[in-house]
């Protein structure tokens, strides 16, 4: 991010109008008159008279405006992440904030809210629609393409996506032949870049079903060639396959949870391992062509996974860390909980769950988020980067976890009360 984009950062300040926060509005004044006038429109924002039918819809439109400004504010100042992944978080391009990216362009989609559109599009053009190229097959580096992709849709913008083809160009002409199991004797580092398994050019673990199918599906609804999905949809499937438990109704992180147990004797299924994907399947099913061959079968995975998740909500209305074990990380964890509540609601304001159970279950959720969000936007209850069940504190928060709570909050401002 450069010097310019940084400062941009700084007066952001839609939560001005939700908190009162003076100090914001001062280092507004501050800023050059181009600044001033990006932010103040931004700062601007008001709730339109059509989402105030009820308290939820209230309360997701302010909870949601407040996360997002709050983290568009720190962009320029991620002190509060750790070092071991603060440089990484300090890149768009990286998964970590392209996750932000997603949840942002679903809230300013469903909002219709132009303030968000020119600033993701200015984020975008100080990237020069590019993205990481030291891991090229690697699908946390086809994250951010979704958002490239996404401003293609609502500008037309067509420049923004040619990055993106003329990569997956090139995977296509030559896929990877690797198998799906994660082996960590080919776990490698190659230009500073880390690979668990040689299988990660692939998508052999569940955060991958997240990060890159649906950049392949945007990439073919744009262009009109089916070829980028129909080797994304391929390898969705083989991947689902492989990782998804007919018997529980989850996903495995990777092979190497296949027959991992927790200390109750369990297995590990992580819980934002499965937010990840159950997110991605709505999002994937929404963007498909209409008549799509392949929409029911996607439909019924979300179907299964749904009633796995379903049942294992704590009281307080948090899916835990470990989703068999609550008691291994007893603290609530945000990340999880947003995924996997956008994706309950999704499927109530889509006539796809039904029941009484599904709505109470979402309502459930969407409270425990609001717990989660200070009075001025900060998520907490984050669980910081990982790969596995670990251990959550109350300051712990990052991108991608308000990413998860504005996508929640895109299908909250929808719901019936």
């Amino acid at each position: 991010m450069n010097k310019k984009f940084k400062l941009a950062l700084i007066p952001l300040a839609v939560s001005l109008l939700l908190t009162g926060c003076g100090e914001s509005n001062k280092a507004a004044q501050a800023g050059d008159s181009a600044v001033k006038a990006k932010t103040e429109a931004v700062s601007t924002v008001q709730p339109s008279a059509t989402l105030e039918a009820g308290s939820i819809v209230v309360s997701a439109r302010d909870v949601a405006d407040r996360a997002a400004n709050w983290q568009l504010e720190q962009l320029g100042n991620l002190s509060y992440i750790p070092e071991s992944h603060r440089a990484k978080s300090e890149n768009p391009k990286f998964w970590i904030q392209a996750s932000f990216y997603i949840g942002l362009t679903r809230w300013a989609e469903t909002t219709s809210n132009k303030d968000y559109l020119r600033y993701i599009e200015e984020m975008a053009k100080e990237q020069n629609y590019e993205l990481l190229l030291d891991r090229p097959y690697h699908a946390d580096d086809h994250t951010i393409g979704q958002t490239y992709l996404w401003l293609t849709e609502q500008t037309g913008n067509k420049d923004a996506y040619k990055p993106t083809q003329e990569l997956f160009d090139k995977i296509l002409a030559n896929p990877p032949k690797v198998g799906l199991e994660m082996l960590d004797e080919t776990s490698t580092t190659q230009n500073g870049s880390h690979f668990e398994g040689n299988c990660q050019d692939r998508w052999c673990w569940a955060d991958a079903l997240y990060m890159a199918p649906r950049t392949w599906l945007k990439l073919s609804n744009v262009t009109g060639d089916p070829k980028y999905f129909e080797y994304a949809d391929k390898e969705f499937w083989a991947s689902a396959d492989y990782l998804f438990s007919d018997k529980y109704g989850l996903f495995f992180r990777d092979s190497r949870y296949f027959d991992m147990k927790s200390e109750n004797g369990k297995p590990v299924f992580w819980g934002r391992g499965n937010g990840w994907v159950f997110a991605a399947i709505p999002l994937i099913i929404d963007d498909l062509p209409a008549g799509h061959p392949s929409r029911d079968r996607y439909i019924e995975l979300y179907k299964k996974n749904a009633a796995g998740l379903m049942k294992l909500q704590r009281e307080n209305g948090y899916w835990p860390a470990s989703l068999m074990d609550p008691d291994i990380v007893k603290t609530p964890e945000v990340s999880a909980t947003g995924f996997i509540t956008f994706g309950l609601a999704w499927g109530v304001n889509n006539g796809i769950l039904t029941d009484a159970r599904s709505k109470e279950i979402v309502e459930k959720g969407w409270h425990a988020i609001e717990d989660a969000v200070e009075p001025n936007g900060r998520v907490n209850w984050v669980q910081h980067v990982g790969k596995s069940p670990d251990p959550v504190k109350k300051t712990d928060s990052q991108l991608y976890g308000v990413g998860a709570v504005l996508l929640a909050a895109s299908e909250m401002v929808k719901w019936e009360d």
